[in-house]
């Protein structure tokens, strides 16, 4: 079993490796000039680097439920979350301490998958027969299966509620308003809902920390420099890198994309940052995704068909699309589920409810017609200033990329691919630095 398993790793690695090798080529910048941004990196320490708010990392523990999860998440304002191992509070090697790191999208794929599973259970027998009874389904897997009337909303207001949550609500800065706000709608106290029912109740966060999404916990010191840290959350493709004390399994630091991202934001008027942000985005080999590879949706396709490619790819959101000619007409994140759960009465015809529709209905809850109706875009001749601009601006993780003529999507640019224009890897740079129990880690 264990060649399999080592196969698949170095695939991983190998992919990692054809990425950043890919970036490089394309990237028009003189050579001294990423030598000398690299070596800037790789001597700012990452102790140099913001704390979390508040100065105290949040931890969960693996036998955690999903409700308590989502709770934390969404009373601590965070997207994601360290996983403790309860059998190993007392060890001083992190590597038994933590188990890795769960994204509140990790919950939103579990919903999803639980849903299309007990649809599929029920259509192939009776409920009863099926072992499903009507709170495991939940709202998405009532919804699939066209569960209409008054008194089948009625029954799926407690899953809305998790659902909703799960689905996002701890995502937005609002987070704190969003979720009484969830509660006074559909009438109930919010927490106690969530911490109540099921699935929510008895479904643990170690049964879903390495089935979707899988992120392991791969930590740098707090002596380390912050080139590794790039490097991690670019090439290595990781959303977030714990930050330890040196000898030490506790964690210090917590640095995301979006925090990197953010932080570029404030370097505006230094040499290196303007001599590379100065540059149109063609200039820098954007964007790397070309548009046969960009996932889109149309927006007369039902709004479930967006949710599930989102899924099936292991995307967090898609641009809407319209015509023959593609035209990017919005935007659809799967965090924006919890839009639908929040408006019952939109069960009854979800079956019907078109991708136009949905963002039509989110422009009426929030009052805002450009939460979704309006395309996060940027054009070819766009500085890379501006589209670090509009991400953190907009806390979003990707801006699509449309034709100089037209609005025709022509690519996406990530938080991935942005850290990665102002950094390469030095030869042997994670072999020296971290050997190979990183490596390992990093190909899981």
């Amino acid at each position: 079993m264990a060649q399999p398993k080592i196969m698949e790793n170095t695939s991983k690695l190998a992919g990692y490796d054809a990425y950043f090798e890919m970036v490089q080529r394309r990237k028009k910048l003189p050579c001294n000039l990423q030598e000398t941004l690299t070596d800037a990196f790789a001597n700012i320490p990452v102790s140099s680097f913001p704390q979390v708010p508040g100065g105290k990392v949040i931890e969960i523990d693996a036998e955690t439920s999903i409700g308590d999860a989502v709770k934390i998440l969404s009373e601590s304002n965070i997207l994601s979350v360290p996983v403790k191992n309860p059998t190993a509070q007392n060890s001083l090697d992190w590597r038994e301490r933590y188990l890795g790191v769960l994204d509140y999208s990790a919950i939103v794929l579990w919903v999803l998958e639980g849903a299309e599973t007990a649809a599929a259970a029920i259509s192939a027998s009776s409920a009863a027969a099926a072992g499903v009874g009507a709170g495991t389904v939940g709202a998405l897997g009532a919804l699939a299966l066209g569960a209409t009337g008054p008194a089948a909303v009625a029954g799926l207001t407690v899953a809305a509620v998790g659902a909703a949550v799960a689905g996002g609500v701890a995502a937005d800065r609002g987070a704190g308003k969003d979720a009484p706000t969830a509660a006074d709608t559909l009438g109930e106290d919010f927490y106690k809902v969530i911490l109540q029912e099921e699935p929510f109740k008895s479904t643990k966060v170690s049964s879903i920390i390495k089935s979707y999404r899988w992120a392991p916990f791969v930590p740098v010191a707090m002596d380390s420099s912050m080139l590794s840290v790039l490097l991690l959350l670019s090439k290595y493709r990781l959303r977030n890198v714990p930050v330890i004390e040196r000898g030490s399994p506790y964690l210090k630091n917590f640095i995301t994309q979006s925090a990197v991202v953010r932080g570029l934001v404030g370097c505006k008027g230094r040499d290196w940052f303007d001599c590379i942000s100065a540059h149109p985005i063609s200039e820098l080999g954007l964007p790397y995704m070309s548009a046969d590879e960009v996932i889109s949706v149309r927006d007369d396709e039902l709004i479930l068909e967006a949710f599930k490619k989102m899924r099936d790819n292991n995307i967090g959101g898609l641009p809407v699309v319209e015509g023959p000619k593609k035209k990017i007409v919005g935007n659809v994140s799967i965090r924006d589920i919890r839009f639908l759960l929040l408006k019952p009465e939109l069960f009854s015809n979800f079956r019907q409810l078109t991708v136009a529709g949905f963002m039509n209905t989110v422009a009426s809850a929030t009052h805002d017609a450009t939460k979704a109706a309006t395309p996060i875009t940027c054009k070819l001749g766009s500085t890379l200033c501006t589209v670090i601009d509009t991400l953190a601006s907009k806390l979003v993780h990707r801006i699509y990329v449309t034709a100089e003529d037209g609005d025709e999507v022509v690519g996406v640019i990530t938080l991935r691919d942005v850290i990665s224009c102002f950094i390469y890897e030095p030869p042997n740079f994670f072999d020296n630095y971290f050997g190979f129990s990183a490596q390992e880690m990093l190909g899981n």
